[in-house]
């Protein structure tokens, strides 16, 4: 008898990357039992532009805007918020969100096709845990015709945070032609020339008084570069890493170094004006700059910052009891796809049973670094020794070519998850995998 072969239509794809990284990885609630909201954020994906040239003409752009929010998407922990999507483009989308961990929920394997075009969609997320969130389309970039810009989302803390000042600061990433238009990630770069802007902007500045304590959420933006960004004479104090809490360290060298998609809070206390560098592993570039205009007098003298309030993430993990994965990033006939191709008619990366340790060996084969994400979850990198790990979450890791990194996490959150896998090249394509947690 001849075998049946599966050729999922591109509905069925796009359903099930909808399924398997739009609802679960936000936590979405299904059923007509579920609380009421206590909060509310409405999401356009629409058109819009950038004056990446100054003087020149705008450069369109795709982007995911929240109305009704002028001073950003400010959220509270513990928030079961409602989330309106409406889709002003021409491709199926729909948001995915770097930073939450999946929510306990009715049926967390029931999930959404992605929003249609001239569609609006209406589902609720829960706000587990306080940081700086991001959500974008980047799940669905062999879609966009033009580059998207993602949206940083705050989850403020239940009580207050000891500083003067709380600013976001959304790093991106271009590749200019020369008639100005952009080239979208994951296409061929060739003829243009990259780009920098801090929350939209070529030239950044942010005024402050001196002696004040400034919250600065570095997020960067760019779809491909790992990047570095320094403000030059100053501490910075690393307080949370990919929205999770961290024991309090300086920067090495007063530079941050930021995955695509990573996130970091610091603290930092004026001094002087100076400059925001950055570098992308080419060469450091001036960025934007903070400028110092007055100086603030202070009661007290500052003293060392204390830790963020936890978000109760697991204190230990069982390293001993763990169930141990080696997991290659990109290898060809190993399982990945490209976000147009999947389907959760695949096999699945691996499979474990709730409340297990789980650790991966993400070993990267490329002669480029590699970015891993991970959906569901927060993970520990662990020390090369294996025998315990760096003080701090994350969700996304680069990991150096020929190099492999072992990372541990719980899996608390029941349901299907989405890995992510790119190397550092602007035309490479995304490429993803799913898991499962029973």
């Amino acid at each position: 008898m001849r075998q049946r072969i599966f050729a999922p239509d591109r509905r069925q794809v796009l359903a099930g990357l909808g399924a398997s990284l739009g609802a679960p990885a936000a936590g979405f609630v299904a059923g007509a039992a579920a609380p009421l909201p206590t909060a509310q954020v409405l999401l356009q994906a629409k058109p819009a532009s950038l004056d990446l040239r100054p003087g020149q003409r705008a450069t369109p752009i795709w982007e995911l805007a929240a109305a009704s929010h002028t001073k950003g998407v400010h959220l509270r922990r513990g928030d079961l918020c409602e989330v309106v999507f409406r889709n002003d483009l021409p491709v199926p989308l729909a948001p995915a969100w770097y930073g939450l961990n999946g929510a306990a929920v009715a049926d967390p394997q029931r999930g959404r096709a992605p929003t249609a075009p001239g569609a609006t969609e209406t589902s609720t997320i829960s706000i587990s845990s306080a940081g700086t969130l991001l959500t974008d389309f980047r799940l669905f970039e062999d879609q966009l015709k033009q580059p998207a810009r993602p949206l940083p989302i705050i989850a403020e803390e239940t009580g207050p945070v000891s500083v003067d000042r709380d600013e976001v600061l959304l790093i991106e990433e271009w590749r200019l032609r020369p008639d100005g238009t952009a080239v979208p990630p994951g296409q061929d770069p060739k003829d243009s020339t990259p780009l920098y802007t801090i929350n939209g902007q070529t030239s950044f500045e942010l005024s402050a008084l001196g002696n004040q304590r400034l919250r600065l959420r570095f997020i960067n933006g760019s779809q491909r570069s790992v990047l570095a960004i320094k403000l030059e004479g100053h501490e910075v104090q690393v307080m949370a890493l990919d929205g999770q809490p961290a024991e309090p360290f300086p920067a090495r060298n007063g530079a941050l170094v930021l995955a695509p998609g990573g996130r970091a809070d610091a603290f930092v206390d004026t001094a002087r004006s100076a400059q925001f560098l950055l570098h992308d592993g080419k060469e450091a570039r001036r960025i934007g700059a903070l400028m110092v205009t007055g100086w603030f007098e202070r009661r007290a003298p500052l003293l060392p910052p204390r830790p963020l309030p936890s978000n109760d993430l697991p204190e230990k993990l069982d390293l001993k009891g763990a169930l141990r994965l080696d997991v290659a990033l990109g290898v060809p006939d190993t399982g990945w796809a490209r976000t147009a191709d999947f389907s959760t008619a695949s096999d699945p990366a691996f499979r474990t049973k709730a409340s297990r340790t789980v650790v991966l060996a993400l070993k990267n084969p490329a002669p480029v670094a590699t970015v891993f994400s991970l959906h569901g979850h927060h993970f520990r990198l662990l020390d090369k020794l294996d025998d315990g790990w760096k003080p701090y979450w994350l969700d996304t890791l680069a990991i150096e070519p020929g190099q492999t990194e072992r990372i541990a996490f719980a899996a608390t959150s029941p349901g299907r998850w989405l890995i992510e896998s790119v190397v550092t090249d602007w035309a490479a394509p995304r490429l993803v995998r799913w898991y499962a947690v029973e």
